[in-house]
């Protein structure tokens, strides 16, 4: 088989996030008809159909979402290449300094809001060349692992199961049950205790209606809860974790919560521990072979690791 051009490759990525081939040449400065020979050219090399055309435009089949996927871990590969060359002739020239460029980072909220900065601001205190992107992606479906699969991400901060494998992989494409998440690196970075919040001062607080978000709950805490007849089906159900806690606080029903979450909690409500068969959440990092060993990954991930609790 004919190895694609990177020019093919950008071809690829463009018609799967523009949704057509019209739209994409316009973003690559190229003619509906130059992207659609080049579509048709990478079909041909790799033997599969990568998209479905229609009058509504262009989508992936599951061979184009894979080879789109695999096309942007590629390209990023060709945009760190000069930042690495030049990050290890530094280094071997004694200029830790050396290490530069864009950090493409996915993580959940609370993460995004608690275990980040502080790593950063280390990491780009002693790398100042480094920027980092950071987007906070919600823990369903693909989730941040999802996104590094998906080479929208160099590193996701994720929620992981007890073998250190992403919850739910089956739910995640490229990611196997019971397995790393589709040839994915995964890394533990801290444990962390469910417990108890509701409103300050509640002489009975398991008596009132619980209070949950879409996110909560991995499937390594799914027994606990079904093990408790005192937890009551949600009432109300908020977009995410901090929403949960400012409804508590306002004495509107209780919530069991992780430790990162319950960091936001402020006076208005008490925190009650769970007992010794408490729930334990493991947040890991996740990222791809090919990015793991670069040095602007595993940087970020030492600093992370510094933190770890």
């Amino acid at each position: 088989m004919a190895d694609l051009l990177p020019q093919e490759l950008r071809v690829l990525v463009a018609v799967a996030e523009q949704g057509g081939f019209s739209a994409a040449g316009a973003a690559l400065g190229l003619t509906q008809s130059a992207v659609s020979h080049s579509v048709r050219g990478s079909e041909a090399k790799v033997g599969a159909v990568l998209f479905e055309r229609g009058r509504g435009g262009a989508s992936p089949t599951p061979a184009g979402e894979r080879a789109v996927a695999l096309a942007r871990r590629i390209l990023r590969m060709y945009e760190v290449l000069g930042a690495e060359a030049r990050g290890v002739a530094g280094a071997a020239a004694g200029s830790a300094g050396a290490v530069s460029g864009t950090l493409r980072i996915a993580a959940f909220r609370s993460a995004a809001l608690h275990l980040l900065p502080p790593a950063l601001e280390r990491l780009t205190a002693r790398y100042p060349g480094i920027r980092a992107e950071v987007r906070v992606v919600r823990e369903l479906g693909a989730g941040t692992a999802g996104e590094v699969a998906a080479g929208r991400a160099d590193l996701g901060i994720a929620t992981l199961d007890a073998t250190g494998s992403v919850p739910d992989g089956g739910a995640r494409p490229g990611v196997q049950p019971g397995a790393r998440p589709g040839g994915l690196l995964t890394g533990l970075l801290r444990r962390e205790a469910y417990a108890l919040v509701h409103p300050a001062g509640h002489p009975d607080p398991k008596a009132l209606p619980l209070l949950d978000w879409d996110e909560n709950c991995g499937s390594y805490t799914r027994d606990w809860w079904q093990a408790q007849d005192w937890i009551p089906r949600a009432t109300v159900k908020a977009e995410d974790d901090g929403m949960v806690l400012t409804m508590v606080g306002r004495g509107l029903g209780m919530a069991i919560l992780p430790e990162l979450s319950l960091r936001e909690a402020g006076d208005a409500v008490d925190i009650t521990d769970l007992g010794p068969e408490r729930p334990v959440r493991r947040v890991g990092y996740v990222t791809t072979p090919e990015l793991a060993s670069t040095l602007a990954v595993r940087a970020l991930i030492r600093e992370l690791r510094s933190d770890a609790g």
